[in-house]
Parts: C-alpha cells; structure tokens; sequence
C-alpha cells in the first residue's frame, strides 16, 4: 500500500509524539529529581550501605544467572534445532512459557513449591532455605530469562546449517571438537546478544523476585526492590530517583552494547 506524503509525515509524528511521551517524558523527570540537588546528594544517595548491598546483589544474581543459561540456552538450541525427538513442541512452549506467564504467578508458584508448606517445603528444615533468599530469586530469574539465550541461538544454527558439522565429523573430529573449533565460533554473535538480553532483564526483574525476597536492605533486596522500598516504604522519593538513575545508568549500558553487538553481527 503506497501512502502519501502527508499521511507518513502525520504517522511519523504519531509515533514520534507517542514515544516522546511514553519513554522521553518520564526519563527527564527523574533526572531532574534526581541532579536538582547536584551530582553529589546523587552520589551520597547510591553510596549507602543499601544502595551498595542492592547493587552487589543485583551483580551476583546477573553472575549466576547469566552462565546457567548459557548452558541451558545452547543446550537447549542444539536439541530443538538438530534433533527430532518426541515431545519436541512441548519444549518448545516451555521455553516460551515466561514470555506468556506473568512474573507475579512466577513468584507465587515459586512459593508453592519452595515455600516452608510448599513440595519441598522440607528443604529448609535441612537448613536450605529457598524462598526469602538468594536461592529463590535467582530460581525466579531464571525462568524468567529462560528463552533469550535459546530464541537468539536457535534461528542462527538453523542458518548455518549443519554442513560444516558433518564435514568436521567426517574429517574425524570428535562431537566436542566439532562443538568448540566449528558450532561454538558461528553462533558467536547470537550467544552474546543473548546474554545481553539475559542480563538486561535480570537487572530489571521485579514482579517474580519481590514475591520471593524478603525486601530486606542487605540481605534479599536489589536494585529495583531498593526503588520500591525507598519510594513505597520509606517515602524517600529522591533515594528512589537515585536508585532509578543508577538502573537506568546500568541498563544503558547493557543497551549501547546490545546495539553495538547487533550492528557487529549485521556485518559479520
């Protein structure tokens, strides 16, 4: 359907205007609550022993999360892609199940299963305690981050094709070998996109881990559950900005290189 001039500057203006709103429109309001009182009550605001204890954790929940589903992801890519097993459309709605579940059902069944009257409820009698602690929220970020590392290496094995595989394999070399010098090297580019994925939404994650955190400073509060608490608990409106700041920093970051990584691959 060819539009007229008018009609796509007027759709431009449309998205433009709705963008403007949505995303530019709040991001400049916390930085000016956040910098109105200068850069050093910013400072003083993210140095706090919480503020620092949040970070930390948020950093350590990234650093467990991120290598497991590395593992899973590729794992999980190779099955769905040179396999034909049964039950391979039911694991391909697994890995699809976070994108449909809602974070807050996630922490709930969490509960249900690792919670004190949960399944295995009698793990913390064992001293292993899962819900209200580090255990749970990384449980609960991995579900949630479950399909990034799969959706991005599954589409690329499917286009390389497994030529070069059988070539290494004929040329005697062995299903390790051939995994680490041939398969490994051509999803490159698709792993490390989804690792940034994966590490963008473990540091935004809120729904899943307040239903399992203790909201504690110090001991099970991150980042975003610093925000809600400072904001919602404490009426600290600048602490919650400044929190807010630093994540928006963070992701920032990880988005500069998401599209850094994407141009990469475009070109490779």
């Amino acid at each position: 359907m060819k539009l007229s001039g008018s009609t796509r500057i007027t759709l431009r203006a449309v998205a433009l205007l709705y963008l403007f709103g949505l995303l530019v429109v709040p991001i400049v309001i916390i930085l000016f609550r956040t910098f109105e009182n200068g850069i050093g009550a910013f400072i003083q605001s993210i140095s706090t022993p919480a503020a620092i204890s949040a970070l930390n954790l948020s950093l350590l929940i990234v650093a467990i999360v991120v290598p497991v589903n590395v593992v899973f992801g590729i794992v999980t890519a190779l099955a769905l892609v040179r396999g034909r097993f049964p039950g391979r459309g039911l694991v391909q709605a697994v890995v699809d199940l976070p994108f449909a579940v809602s974070p807050i059902v996630v922490g709930v069944s969490l509960i249900l299963l690792w919670g004190a009257n949960g399944w295995f409820g009698g793990l913390e009698s064992l001293g292993f305690k899962v819900i209200f602690g580090l255990p749970g929220m990384v449980i609960a970020t991995l579900f949630v981050t479950l399909p990034f590392v799969v959706r991005e290496v599954e589409p690329v094995l499917h286009e390389i094709g497994e030529e070069q595989e059988q070539a290494a394999a004929t040329l005697g070399a062995s299903r390790w070998q051939t995994f680490w010098l041939i398969t490994l090297p051509a999803i490159r580019w698709g792993l490390t996109y989804g690792v940034v994925l994966t590490v963008a939404r473990s540091l935004g994650e809120f729904g899943a881990v307040i239903m399992v955190s203790s909201g504690f400073p110090g001991v099970s509060q991150t980042l975003t559950l610093l925000v809600h608490s400072r904001y919602i608990d404490d009426h600290n409106t600048f602490g919650a900005y400044s929190a807010a700041t630093l994540l928006m920093g963070i992701a920032l970051i990880t988005l500069l290189l998401m599209t850094l990584l994407d141009r990469k691959r475009s070109t490779t």
